[in-house]
């Protein structure tokens, strides 16, 4: 049977953690156990030829999560309004007694006095008032998604104002999900009326993904690993670039030479010239041309474009 000592070396775990452990334990002396563990770890460093992720300075933060009942994830982009308080709701607007009442009555029956939930139905009517198709229009699917919207809405600023209050946050996240089942079955049988109905009501449709990705550490480090060594490398063939484009000018120039004195020898060995001199002017002229780009004001180097996405990174 191995002893701890032997299992913690066959791990190859860290020095220091190593040494806390022998360290704590009184049976192993530790004199004897620091020398062979450090040997041990320092042998592991020398016969590790890579770097570390952490070695190449990439940072990587865990996205926040937003929760389900917020606007940014349901897709609602209208905030539920700031209603004028001193009017009388759309149920007792009609009412021939309140008429004729007294101020303080007219008052009382304000939605400033009112429970919530009038505040909530008259910002339920106003959004039925733009989808409904007649004036007793209740049961169709478009009034129906307008009144969860409105409901929605009222409840992600009482959430905001009162974050503790879990039963809001399990209703608002139970009618985002019926609002949502509303909304696919009304894109499947009538798109035409699915656009203009989350075009009145300020809506955007986010179903449910096909396939649920999940976001790990791992996995998203080896990313902008592989991000960093593309980086890495376009440097590298910009800087040669550059070292070539230096040495250009010379080697036209030495190139223009060799030409010459090739078809000068080729002539004096009465032998028939391979290099015209249309081809020496060829290269004279490029030569030029590279003299008149290098007095012009240099432009930034634009980076060689590559798409990671299409690469899976």
């Amino acid at each position: 049977m191995m002893n701890s000592l032997s299992c913690l070396r066959r791990m190859r775990v860290p020095c220091s953690s190593l040494l806390k452990h022998v360290n704590r334990n009184p049976l192993i002396h530790p004199t004897a156990a620091d020398a062979s563990i450090c040997g041990n770890s320092l042998w592991y460093q020398r016969r590790r030829g890579y770097a570390f992720k952490s070695d190449l300075k990439i940072k990587w933060v865990r996205p926040t999560k937003i929760p389900s009942y917020k606007p940014e994830k349901s897709g609602d982009c209208e905030l539920f309004p700031q209603l004028d308080m001193t009017r009388l709701p759309a149920a007792f607007q009609k009412s021939k007694e309140l008429e004729t009442a007294d101020d303080t009555v007219k008052k009382l029956f304000s939605l400033e006095f009112l429970p919530k939930k009038w505040t909530r139905r008259e910002y339920e009517h106003m959004l039925t008032e733009r989808v409904k198709r007649h004036e007793y229009d209740y049961t169709t699917v478009e009034v129906q998604i307008s009144r969860m919207t409105a409901h929605i809405r009222f409840l992600q600023h009482h959430v905001d104002q009162i974050p503790k209050d879990v039963r809001s946050k399990v209703i608002v996240k139970e009618l985002i999900e019926k609002r949502k089942k509303y909304l696919k079955f009304l894109r499947k049988w009538d798109y035409k009326r699915f656009e203009w109905l989350l075009d009145k009501l300020n809506i955007i449709f986010r179903p449910h993904p096909k396939f649920y990705h999940r976001i790990t550490r791992k996995e998203s480090l080896t990313k902008l690993t592989r991000r960093h060594c593309l980086s890495i490398r376009q440097e590298r063939i910009l800087a040669f670039k550059r070292h070539l484009e230096s040495q250009k000018e010379a080697f036209l120039q030495e190139k223009a030479k060799s030409l010459e004195w090739i078809r000068n020898e080729e002539i004096a060995c009465d032998v028939e010239p391979s290099v015209s001199d249309k081809d020496i002017a060829e290269v004279q002229k490029k030569l030029e041309e590279l003299k008149l780009k290098k007095e012009k004001p240099v432009a930034e180097e634009t980076k060689i474009p590559y798409h990671p996405e299409c690469l899976g990174l």
